[in-house]
């Protein structure tokens, strides 16, 4: 990398701000002395570059701003390319509806406002661009307010800005400034509050503070912001660079930026509905994500010199850096841990990386990324980190029982994969109390799920080890993952035990498919009948290939006819998974792997897999394994993954068919244009038209392979978008299908409850007195609490909470989940949903679990 790009990209990386020990000054001046020597001959790469930086590494946005300020002062015209370049990046994100790219690039602008770069007009006019657009959106006459996901944006992305330029604004255009917030809280008092229904981590979080209604991440910013204007505008997080340099920057021209237009959102349905309403509602959500507030895991006390724009400003540099150095989580880390800040906030990097973990709907990366980064980051910072992310998981780990059953499930994923990477160490000795708590009971669930798949990632022996500080845990351990073979023992029935060990030979001997079906057919389904010969084929089959994952794909490949010749309906196939789920009982995992694979190579449909899964022996499990739930989850995700994949492929053979058939007009005319320009010739002394034969005859071949080309991209359209259609009849029926089991099981349980459905204990058993929490105390040299439990008291051995209530929140909360997961796809297929299954003798709280995944209100509006 040359001298140049390598100082740019540097830029402040030394300084004190951002954990170094030279002063910004001195290396801003030289990396503004070696990009002046260079716009010479490479001022195209440089703008090109820096614009890069600026866009990628924004928590750098002041130091790249204060660099292009003293670039003003040398090369107006570089600079006025650059506001420009970045005028046409703006309108093209937001044609395109690019949030990222048009919240960082607004902040760079504002901080080129402050350099004296760009002036302070435009960036008013701006501002009140992105406010009319919005406040038209939320106008019941005027816009469409199903699209007000889109309108909080533009009103975040101006508030956000201001923590960088409010003091320069204030001082330069007050009355334009003042214009702007005035215009903010007409639309902040006409828009609708954004509830976290079907997206809050907590879920009963409201219901636990009744009458408290919390603001939504707007209203928050909209606080946070007042706040900082009544303080002067002053924000310790915000670092002024520019400041250093005021008194030749003043004399620099500032440039105009120009209008912007922002798209227009699409019209109200002519007939709104709650369906119609919540379809265009979840459209503009799918495209603006609203953002959720963070998560508040520790006491205020670890936080409380943290001013609230501070807070925000500080978040906003975290996710930045997580989002645009997602590629290099070394880098990442090295980033989040040297942010130019004055002040700790280990806690606040902790709570931030945990929110976007549990993150509702969903991340916006893998899991794996966070828990990287998390690894990395306890690694950079061993003296803090690791205790603060110990002390956020014991404060997760109290409130388990209100967290979301998808954030559960993430948090359990999220924390055995972290424990592997730390040698599976952990004090578990402060949880052996849960072995004292009903086996339904939450916290119990959580540790023994996080130990079934710690097992999974290393290997049973090795997870006993490490929880020998607490011996009784080893009681929820899971099984030793080997094999339940029915006819391993001698023990039986002895004819079965023959067919298998004969049938095991044939396979030995390499038999082919059609030979061992036909001695199916002719030795075992006549004389044993259809149950015994799936019995016996299924769990001798699966023996052979329990070796190892390739055994057993290796196993279906070759075997799958006889799989399908005795599993040829629904009931069979529903018997065929009872019987891997009998063999692998001992292992969940395999469990899942097998059901996959049979799905995979359509041995098994969706539907016989929910079939299995509302098994009453599943059904049973639903609040106190995730096993039957990891299935199900699986057969829908491969399902809807299918649909995905042909609306994909359908969108580029669109664009393929469009480009053939212009591809095909463009030769059609070239021939016509060639024949109407035939040359001429004499013929006998007579003047003729000629043609070039040559050239004729490749026109022509252009011609038929163009249209060759266009026909095969129509036909093969036609074909994906009959398979997509069949497809969205199949997840229409799946859904169907499983919302109708879920009422079923659900109806008797719900009626039983009813009047004691209670999703939290007493408040005297579970209160938590913050300040005195274990997340309070990691602090301790040892990183461990002194207590280890809240408040001093002794481990708490009840909970408050019935079985089959327990079964109840639980399916509900899966309920909710899957809808969310799966809500792009359900809506879809809302009216028959509703017709068929949402009806109105529906349990209330069915339709809320249903609603609140769906982010509809129960009331359709």
């Amino acid at each position: 990398m040359s001298s140049w790009r390598n100082l740019v990209l540097r830029i402040g990386e030394n300084c004190s701000e951002y954990g170094g020990n030279t002063d910004y000054k001195d290396h801003l001046e030289t990396c503004f002395g070696v990009v002046r020597r260079e716009l010479l001959h490479s001022s195209d790469d440089i703008l090109s570059f820096l614009l890069q930086c600026a866009e990628q590494l924004p928590h750098k946005i002041p130091l790249y701003a204060t660099l292009v300020g003293l670039l003003n002062l040398e090369n107006e015209d570089f600079v006025r390319n650059i506001v420009e370049r970045i005028h046409a990046n703006l309108q093209a994100a937001l044609d395109v509806g690019n949030c990222n790219r048009i919240r960082v690039l607004m902040r760079f602008l504002t901080v080129l406002m402050c350099s004296k770069v760009l002036l302070p007009s435009s960036l008013i006019v701006l501002f009140e661009t992105l406010l009319s657009s919005a406040a038209t959106t939320v106008d019941d006459e005027k816009g469409n307010s199903s699209w007000q996901a889109c309108a909080d944006f533009y009103i975040t992305c101006i508030l956000s800005c201001l923590p960088w330029g409010g003091a320069e604004l204030v001082e330069q255009v007050p009355e334009d400034i003042d214009r702007v917030l005035v215009g903010i809280q007409a639309y902040m008092s006409i828009r609708r509050h954004v509830s976290d229904t079907g997206c809050c981590t907590f879920e009963y979080a409201d219901e636990r503070n009744q009458g408290d209604v919390q603001k939504d991440f707007l209203e928050d910013l909209w606080g946070r912001i007042q706040d900082l204007s009544n303080k002067g505008w002053k924000a310790d997080s915000v670092p002024r660079p520019h400041l250093s340099f005021e008194p030749q920057l003043v004399s620099a021209k500032s440039h105009d930026f120009g209008s912007l237009n922002c798209p227009e959102q699409p019209k109200p349905p002519a007939e709104v509905t709650g369906i119609t309403y919540g379809i265009q509602k979840h459209e503009a959500e799918l495209k603006y994500p609203p953002r959720m507030r963070s998560l508040n895991i520790f006491p205020s006390s670890k936080t409380e010199d943290l001013q609230p724009i501070d807070r925000f400003v500080v978040e906003e540099y975290l996710l930045d850096v997580l989002l645009f150095l997602n590629g290099c989580r070394k880098e990442c880390a090295s980033s989040m841990a040297g942010l130019p800040v004055s002040f700790r906030y280990e806690y606040l990097m902790c709570e931030t990386i945990f929110s976007q973990i549990l993150l509702l709907p969903q991340p916006p990366f893998k899991p794996i990324y966070y828990t990287l980064v998390i690894m990395d980051l306890c690694k950079a910072l061993p003296g803090a980190f690791p205790s603060v992310v110990a002390g956020a998981v014991r404060a997760l780990f109290d409130k388990i029982a209100d967290l979301d059953m998808e954030c559960r499930t993430r948090l359990i994923l999220w924390f055995s994969h972290h424990l592997s990477n730390f040698q599976f160490i952990w004090p578990w000795e402060e949880w052996s109390y849960v072995l004292d708590l009903p086996k339904w009971a939450p916290q119990r669930v959580f540790v023994q799920e996080v130990l079934e798949r710690e097992v999974r990632l290393s290997y049973w022996d090795k997870i006993k080890q490490s929880v020998e500080s607490a011996p009784a845990l080893e009681g929820l351990l899971p099984p030793k993952g080997t094999p339940n073979f029915r006819y391993g023992a001698e023990d039986g029935d002895h004819t079965e035990h023959s067919l298998s060990a004969e049938l095991n030979g044939m396979v030995k001997d390499r038999l082919t498919s059609r030979e061992i079906i036909s001695w199916i057919e002719s030795r075992i389904i006549p004389e044993q009948g259809l149950d015994v010969t799936l019995r016996v084929v299924v769990q001798t089959l699966l023996n052979i290939g329990s070796k190892s994952f390739t055994h057993l794909i290796t196993v279906i490949e070759r075997y799958g006819q006889v799989i399908a010749r005795i599993c040829s309906d629904q009931e069979k196939q529903v018997a065929l998974l009872s019987e891997v789920s009998s063999f692998w009982k001992n292992n969940a995992q395999m469990t899942a792997i097998a059901i996959d694979r049979l799905m995979g190579y359509r041995l098994v449909s969706n539907l016989a897999i929910v079939r299995w899964v509302f098994l009453p022996e599943n059904v049973e499990q639903f609040h106190v394994s995730d096993r039957p739930w990891e299935v199900l989850r699986n057969a829908i995700s491969k399902t809807s993954n299918r649909i995905t994949d042909l609306r994909k492929e359908i969108s580029v053979l669109k664009k393929n068919v469009v480009s053939a058939s212009e591809a095909a007009s463009k030769a059609q005319s070239d021939l016509e244009d060639a024949k109407s320009k035939l040359t001429l010739t004499l013929v006998d002394g007579e003047p003729v038209l000629a043609e070039n034969p040559v050239k004729m005859k490749r026109l022509q071949s252009n011609v038929n392979k163009t249209k060759e080309s266009e026909v095969s991209f129509r036909e093969s359209l036609e074909a994906k978008e009959a398979l997509f259609a069949r497809a969205a009849g199949e997840i229409e029926e799946l859904f169907i299908f499983l919302y109708k089991n879920f009422l079923k099981v659900l109806a008797g349980p719900l009626r039983d409850t009813e009047g004691t459905l209670h999703p939290f204990p007493e408040a005297d058993e579970m209160s938590i007195d913050e300040e005195d929490s274990p997340a309070a105390e990691v602090d301790n040299a040892d990183e461990r609490p002194q207590k280890s439990h809240p408040n001093g008291k002794e481990p708490r051995n009840e909970y408050n909470v019935g079985e089959k209530e327990q079964w109840c929140l639980s399916t509900l909360g899966y309920v909710k989940a899957l809808t969310r997961q799966y809500s792009s796809e359900i809506w879809s297929h809302i009216e028959k949903l509703e017709a068929e299954v949402l009806i109105e003798d529906v349990h209330p709280l069915i339709r809320k679990a249903v609603y609140s995944g769906l982010r509809r209100p129960t009331d359709g509006f």
